[in-house]
């Protein structure tokens, strides 16, 4: 009986130790967990998704998507099927989120509505995107090194 209750005792404090242990460093890591699966969620949505890359990137002399300077805003290569005032010539970068506060990129991406409220210029898309989707991909936006032009 006597090395029952010692090897519960070692199981108590053991157990004790791991959970003491774990809630140490449990939140910087899950922070840091929570944190990459939300800027990996948002790259699948700006690439897989809703390929922001096609309008947002330059492109190369060959057509392709210039890697090199990836969704670093570009030309818009899309041309409208009749005559558009409104049509946007360029893209806005996009790499690093540097022309909109959260709360305003939160609102384009949910609300389709401007940071100024104005109406978004054709080609883009108009979005109401839920909220958490609209996060991930400002946290992946914002993970990206801006443009140095």
């Amino acid at each position: 009986m006597g090395m029952t209750k010692r090897g519960l005792a070692a199981a108590v404090i053991l157990t004790a130790a791991w959970f003491a242990t774990s809630r140490s460093s449990s939140p910087k890591t899950r922070d840091s967990t929570s944190q990459k699966e939300e800027i990996e969620r948002g790259r699948y949505l700006v690439e897989e998704v809703a390929k922001c890359a096609e309008c947002h990137t330059p492109r190369n002399a060959q057509g392709d998507l210039d890697k090199n300077s990836w969704l670093q805003g570009a030309p818009i290569w899309i041309l409208p099927v009749k005559p558009n005032p409104n049509w946007a010539q360029r893209a806005p970068a996009l790499a690093g989120f540097p022309s909109l506060t959260e709360e305003e990129g939160e609102r384009v991406l949910e609300k389709g509505i401007g940071p100024e409220g104005e109406t978004l210029r054709p080609p883009m898309h108009v979005y109401h995107m839920k909220h958490e989707d609209a996060k991930a991909i400002i946290a992946y936006l914002s993970s990206l090194p801006r443009s140095i032009r």
